[in-house]
């Protein structure tokens, strides 16, 4: 078994189908918490074919994850609440096992969030709650605006508001420092080779460099990400999605009171976004509630996932019943 993997991994076969992943992962590592009762699907929306894991029945949970991952830095999540819910935990367009578009323009943050859109409403429901990390939580921010409609409780995790956001990058010089990366990436095929580079090692540091428990990533899951980095136009389609933001998340917003009930958790000693961001947050949304974890980086979910699934209960479970 190991030496499959290993042999799929060193000649990035980037076509394998994410079921055969799955029964892959769970041999290597049994204790995962990746079960049988994990479905995978597509749904075709806003002219893109999107990939998604789903367990569960219920009201809808939509879990829409960042950059450089995939649905799967929501393994530990997608269990715990799937007994109450219908989770599903999306592949971006771009990513993994959805489509991925040739042109920049197809990922500005408006078609970003018409997909979700499409995603609630295509799956026969009228809204959601709405889950998401990093650029998924920026999808989710931009979402909740809107189609307010469509979001019953937003959940975000260290991504800040992107009023805060765009300000941070006009005002404070050591976030401006932090966010070099998003400069970079908007130099053509540079980016691209150097994530490609030594099998797609920058994609594994990514995580391993960041986290303080370490150990919350293993060799599998590394790898798991290297793979879906290393399929065919995924790595441009990633890349894009910073190579929009200046036309699109820091381009000068009003931003109105969001009045939808909105938790944001934050990992502490993230290295890219500053605690500071997240700093007067409920002048734009005063029905917040914000969850500080120590000693805990920006890969919050899956560093932390005990924390986060009991910060997500008691938030859910407020004004219920």
């Amino acid at each position: 078994m190991r030496a499959f993997i290993a042999l799929k991994r060193n000649y990035k076969l980037a076509n394998y189908e994410t079921i055969n992943f799955i029964a892959n992962y769970h041999q290597v590592n049994p204790m995962s918490p990746i079960t049988d009762s994990w479905q995978e699907d597509y749904i075709i929306t806003n002219g893109v074919k999107l990939h998604y894991v789903t367990q569960g029945e219920g009201k809808l949970m939509l879990m829409l994850h960042g950059f450089p991952e995939f649905w799967y830095s929501w393994r530990h999540q997608i269990p715990e609440f799937a007994s109450d819910y219908k989770v599903v935990a999306l592949d971006l367009r771009g990513y993994n096992d959805s489509d991925k578009p040739k042109d920049v323009s197809a990922y500005q943050i408006t078609e970003l969030v018409n997909d979700i859109k499409g995603v609630i409403q295509g799956l026969g429901y009228e809204s959601c709650i709405l889950v998401g990390h990093d650029w998924g939580g920026m999808i989710a921010w931009y979402v909740a605006y809107t189609y307010p409609q469509l979001v019953d409780k937003l959940i975000v995790m260290n991504i800040p508001h992107p009023a805060k956001f765009a300000e941070a990058l006009r005002r404070n010089p050591q976030q401006l420092l932090r966010s070099w990366y998003i400069f970079f990436f908007q130099l053509p095929l540079l980016p691209e080779l150097l994530f490609q580079w030594d099998d797609y090692r920058l994609i594994a540091s990514s995580f391993i460099d960041m986290a303080i428990d370490k150990s919350a990533f293993s060799e599998a899951d590394l790898n798991a990400y290297k793979d879906a980095a290393a399929k065919r136009g995924a790595m441009t389609a990633m890349l894009n999605y910073y190579r929009n933001v200046f036309q699109g998340i820091f381009k000068q917003h009003r931003w109105d009171v969001l009045p939808i009930p909105t938790l944001l958790i934050w990992g502490e000693n993230d290295t890219a976004l500053g605690k500071e961001l997240t700093y007067n947050t409920n002048d734009y949304v005063p029905n917040l509630q914000i969850r500080y974890i120590p000693n805990c980086s920006h890969w919050v979910q899956q560093e932390q996932p005990q924390l986060v699934n009991q910060y997500m209960r008691e938030f859910l479970a407020k004004d219920e019943g």
